[in-house]
């Protein structure tokens, strides 16, 4: 027993010794996917968060289009509703189930953003204005915060598949790779949010 643990553990000893075999970088990788995910839920936050006021800012102008309102109040709680740890970047379907929730809501505010366009006194409310603006920059800030986890993530995948990475991960570390966070394929024909000018359909 003794003379097949001794060899084991001075070929962990020898592996562990290697200069670049990954074990500490991909751990940093890891954790680099996990910060710029928390940087994508923070930013999908603060457009939850904006849509409440302009929801009761547009309801004041045009209360008669309380289906759009209503849809966008709905998406807004299934969004929130529904959340995913950084444990859970692994789980494809998930993450597609997130997504979809997240591309529903982007897409009742687009519809809004339309309706919107009939509105000519709305569309000089100074608060409606501002938080036009903000959802605008944080609809920005969502697109930068995405493309910073897909790149996060596609660095981290090919780690620990490249030699002798991959060698460390299966025998130590165990890392699973990670799922991209996709643009919901509705989006391609979802009314878009084009602030100042008129938002038409695709």
């Amino acid at each position: 027993m003794l003379k097949r643990i001794v060899p084991a553990f001075l070929a962990l000893i020898m592996l562990l010794s290697l200069s670049g075999c990954g074990y500490n970088a991909m751990q940093q990788q890891e954790e680099e996917v996990y910060a710029a995910w928390a940087n994508l839920e923070s930013a999908l936050q603060r457009r939850a968060d904006l849509i409440p006021n302009l929801v009761e800012t547009v309801k004041g102008a045009a209360a008669h289009e309380q289906g759009t309102l209503t849809a966008v109040v709905e998406a807004r709680a299934k969004a929130t509703q529904t959340t995913l740890s950084p444990e859970m970047l692994t789980d494809k379907a998930a993450l597609a189930n997130f997504q979809a929730a997240q591309g529903q809501l982007s897409s009742a505010l687009s519809r809004l953003m339309v309706v919107v366009e009939r509105y000519p006194d709305l569309k000089a409310n100074q608060n409606f204005l501002a938080l036009q603006h903000q959802l605008e920059g944080t609809e920005n800030r969502i697109n930068v915060a995405r493309t910073r986890y897909n790149d996060a993530v596609k660095t981290f995948n090919f780690s620990i598949r490249k030699f002798p990475n991959s060698l460390t991960n299966s025998l130590l570390l165990h890392l699973e790779r990670k799922e991209f966070f996709e643009a919901d394929p509705g989006a391609k024909t979802a009314p878009k949010v084009n602030f100042g000018t008129e938002a038409k359909a695709e």
